[in-house]
């Protein structure tokens, strides 16, 4: 999609209404299913977690969409995609304010060059136990990226054309943090596997995209 066409459907992306949760369970491990329709989340105290789909024009003016792989570290999300985003800190005044801050941190993207389009529906992540609130936002040039050496692996640039597109969903078979050899819905995106909770909120958001394009 040129980035043109994208800026002017701006607009129309901020007045739709939200696909929400059944969107988003288009793309969930059928375990996360049952965990998430079985589990009292609020007893949990869940961590509140900000994160940013980053659009952008690059190679002919197309429409980008930014990712990460993260490090290898342990933790749930080690050597996952994902994007940019993190955990609220104390400065931060709301939850956007988390994903521009992280964004910025992570990716090195100026949080006053991002322009947030619109506040999509939060997701609950059991094996992390945090309520992730996910953003889309653009910037108006393509971004200098700097990566954060000690949390991202790899920026990942892909272009909208190809995430919308139907060839980029696909099943993989995979071990997880809490079952071994699972079948899953997920994107192939540039070559990465992108599965779970990212794929989650992708997947709103490609029906988001869908009901315009």
């Amino acid at each position: 999609m040129n980035f043109d066409k994208f800026i002017d459907l701006v607009p129309k992306i901020r007045n739709l209404s939200l696909p929400g949760q059944e969107a988003q369970f288009l793309m969930a491990p059928i375990e996360r299913v049952k965990e998430l329709s079985t589990t009292a989340i609020e007893k949990k105290n869940p961590k509140q977690a900000g994160v940013m789909a980053l659009l952008y024009p690059y190679r002919g003016k197309e429409t980008y969409l930014v990712l990460i792989l993260r490090k290898t570290y342990k933790g749930v999300h080690s050597n996952q995609v994902g994007f940019p985003g993190g955990k609220v800190e104390p400065e931060d005044a709301h939850l956007e304010a988390t994903a521009l801050r992280e964004t910025e941190e992570e990716i090195g993207v100026n949080r006053k060059d991002i322009a947030v389009v619109k506040q999509m529906t939060n997701i609950y992540i059991p094996p992390s136990n945090f309520w992730v609130q996910s953003f889309i936002g653009y910037t108006q040039h393509h971004p200098q990226f700097t990566p954060q050496p000690s949390e991202v692996e790899a920026i990942i640039e892909v272009p909208l054309q190809e995430f919308l597109s139907d060839t980029s969903h696909i099943e993989t078979t995979l071990s997880t943090s809490y079952a071994t050899d699972i079948t899953v819905p997920a994107f192939d995106l540039q070559g990465h596997v992108v599965w779970g909770a990212t794929a989650m909120m992708l997947s709103e958001m490609k029906q988001l995209f869908k009901k315009l394009v």
